[in-house]
């Protein structure tokens, strides 16, 4: 009865179980895997979703790609960024989420085409192409000092059904930054393969160091870059994401007349959000202020508490909201973080849940108040480095 693109095996994992069971008895967690910044105590103005109570709201005027004022305050925003977007670039999504699905349906014929994208990487990816029924081929990110593309797994896993590369930079968890070379060599078998390069930079706002950089995007093949107020202005509640279409002018038109149709069979982003983006940009730098503020103060502290412990080695992170650590291989990560769990009451996440190569690694969030968040950390070094 049911489709394929949904799987079968639903129960919840070893680590989940373990999760909630210890949540049912009242056990005290701390969770260093929280990602929702409206969860973890950072500062947001009284006032930032006035704007969705505006009166023009009221009436319904469907844009298929968004509404002229959001766009325009989208591609502004970029501004900051010496990035120069075009409003008419833009497309408005519901979420990055949308965004992909959204791309797969202008990219890829189901049950056949195929895109490439990154691992280790963010595990809602299997997800998103299985649903669209769009096959997922697995190109790798290898740590030599900083994490960077191993373009001989990409050749090697490219196949002519190939109709787009997935790049996350910053990625998410390894908080690496694409270099110019890489997006170079990313655009340039794009352009000769015909296939379109997707750049997820939904993390952009959060860089590490101050002189993080941010290279140019090339423009010689077809590239959306991605992006949302779920990061931009720590609101996911608000759901609205977008899509701004680069490349060579015949492609950017041809993409955005597809987009035109397959956005106004859905119509799916609310009008009081369009009529509020402007607003919520604006507002957003403030909470984007508190929440670089937290996640710079959290891997200070993380780096000084590893210190002390020359077994635990934590990662270079350019950008982004996760810190990635590796620990001795004395057991599985998976056991490792079920005895953190049970008996430290601390929630990690395993490395294998974002396809690291090898064992044995942490993947914490940069997000708990910091309090919070340092003692956490100590339980982990302690129990991970006997």
């Amino acid at each position: 009865m049911f489709s394929s693109r949904v799987p079968d095996a639903l129960e919840p994992n070893r680590l989940t179980q373990t999760v909630r069971r210890l949540r049912a008895s009242g056990a005290p967690l701390i969770d260093l895997t929280v990602t929702n910044p409206t969860a973890t105590g950072i500062e947001y103005p009284s006032s930032i979703l006035d704007a969705l109570a505006d009166s023009r709201s009221l009436r319904y005027e469907p844009v298929p790609l968004g509404l002229t004022e959001a766009r325009r305050a989208v591609a502004c925003d970029y501004g900051r960024l010496g990035i120069k977007v075009a409003p008419e670039q833009v497309v408005l999504t519901a979420s990055t989420s949308e965004a992909y699905s959204i791309l797969f349906k202008l990219l890829c014929a189901p049950e056949g085409d195929a895109v490439m994208l990154p691992i280790p990487s963010y595990p809602l990816f299997e997800h998103l192409t299985g649903l669209d029924g769009v096959r997922a081929i697995p190109y790798r990110l290898e740590f030599h000092g900083r994490w960077a593309i191993d373009f001989d797994t990409l050749d090697a896993g490219w196949t002519d059904t190939v109709r787009a590369i997935l790049a996350v930079s910053p990625n998410n968890p390894t908080g690496s930054i694409l270099t110019g070379p890489e997006l170079r060599g990313l655009a340039e078998r794009c352009a000769a393969r015909d296939s379109a390069l997707v750049l997820d930079e939904v993390f952009i706002d959060y860089p590490i160091s101050a002189n993080a950089p941010t290279p140019d995007v090339p423009r010689e093949c077809l590239t959306f870059r991605l992006g949302g107020l779920s990061k931009s202005a720590g609101l996911p509640q608000v759901k609205l994401g977008w899509i701004v279409v680069h490349g060579p002018d015949r492609e950017v038109q041809r993409a955005l007349d597809r987009l035109e149709l397959v956005c106004d069979t859905y119509l799916s982003v609310s009008t009081p959000v369009q009529h509020a983006a402007p607003a919520l940009i604006a507002g957003g730098a403030e909470v984007r202020s508190h929440i670089l503020d937290r996640v710079r103060a959290n891997d200070r502290a993380l780096r000084r508490l590893a210190a002390a412990y020359p077994s635990i080695q934590v990662l270079p992170c350019e950008a982004g909201w996760s810190a990635v650590l590796r620990v001795p291989s004395t057991r599985t990560e998976e056991d490792l973080a079920i005895a953190l769990l049970e008996n430290s009451g601390v929630v990690v996440h395993p490395g294998f849940f974002f396809d690291f190569a090898h064992e044995a690694f942490l993947v914490v969030s940069l997000l708990p108040e910091t309090g919070v968040f340092t003692e956490g950390i100590r339980r982990v070094m302690e129990t991970a480095h006997a």
